[in-house]
């Protein structure tokens, strides 16, 4: 039994891609997709018969309409192939307005639903601002279930337990590229691999204190560099991982075993923690590394965002 095969015996494996011709070799439950990765995609020869034919079938349409028309009909093409869900993301431009979140995300369910999708199979990835959290809520008690993304505080974890929530996705990877530039020379890669990698340590506490709380949020790793951070998040809920790394967990056949344990969660001795705004923003602005990692994430996707558009303007 190759990893990729052992790790999916007890974590739901999450392909994180925009080219779905790559899912059947992998066959995740899930996947999950953001305006980076297709804006990437039709910018390909593979792809951009998709952009074209979304264009033109919807010509005359605002912008940014036509650019959630695009993003469903990857994501319908993407569910043709798995059995699970897709992640599709709100324009990280309404990171802090949540009212124009909640609408954005109904279009986004509303046009999935005109095309037959039934509402379970879709996650709205929306950022987790304390805006951005405050929507997801509105809309899980909709019926509209979440991925909140771009994670990096375990305050954002517990604001979006508190929401109740569908999905988190803290960022592996950022985290632990935000330490390794602080640190600088001083940086000690060995020392500060697997269990020891600061990203790997955020998603523990977190994965550990929704499960001695009994918070049915599910987690879901994501952002990774290297197998190192994979292997030592075994047995959380969902891991979204690159097809790169994919193709390398396919390749070995290491052992490997489960890293985080449930049950052993629910017998820790750890404190309850709840914020209002007023302690989530006070806490979030006492992490420097997720208050960095949180705007810089959304202002490259709002970047992408724009260059969408300009693509679709174009055609």
């Amino acid at each position: 039994m190759n990893q990729l095969d052992a790790l999916k015996q007890f974590t739901t494996v999450v392909a994180d891609t925009g080219d779905f011709r790559q899912l059947a070799q992998f066959r995740p439950r899930d996947t999950t997709t953001n305006p980076s990765l297709i804006l990437r995609a039709v910018q390909g020869p593979e792809y951009a018969p998709l952009l074209h034919d979304t264009v033109a079938r919807w010509k005359g349409r605002a912008l940014d309409e036509i650019a959630d028309r695009l993003l469903v009909r990857f994501g319908c093409d993407i569910l043709a192939l798995i059995e699970g869900r897709v992640s599709t993301e709100v324009d990280a431009r309404l990171s802090f307005d949540t009212q124009a979140t909640v609408t954005r995300a109904e279009r986004i369910v509303e046009l999935y639903q005109a095309e037959g999708v039934h509402i379970d199979r879709v996650l709205i990835k929306i950022a987790a601002t304390w805006e951005g959290i405050q929507a997801a809520q509105t809309l899980e008690r909709r019926g509209i279930h979440t991925n909140l993304t771009l994670l990096f505080a375990f305050a954002q974890a517990v604001v979006c337990g508190q929401a109740r929530v569908q999905l988190i996705s803290p960022f592996v990877g950022r985290i632990c590229d935000w330490h390794r530039k602080q640190a600088g020379a001083g940086w000690d890669e060995a020392a500060n691999a697997g269990a020891n990698d600061p990203g790997v340590q955020s998603v523990t506490q977190i994965y550990n204190h929704y499960k001695r709380f009994g918070i049915a949020t599910e987690v879901m790793g994501a952002s990774f560099r290297n197998l190192g951070q994979i292997r030592a998040l075994a047995g959380c809920d969902l891991l979204t991982i690159a097809p790169e790394l994919l193709a390398q967990l396919a390749a070995s056949d290491a052992p490997l075993q489960p890293a985080l344990d449930a049950q052993a969660a629910r017998g820790m001795d750890l404190p309850a923690v709840h914020y209002d705004e007023a302690g989530f923003r006070y806490a979030l602005n006492e992490d420097a590394m997720a208050t960095e990692k949180l705007a810089e994430g959304i202002r490259a996707f709002a970047v992408d965002a724009v260059r969408l558009e300009q693509l679709i303007r174009a055609v």
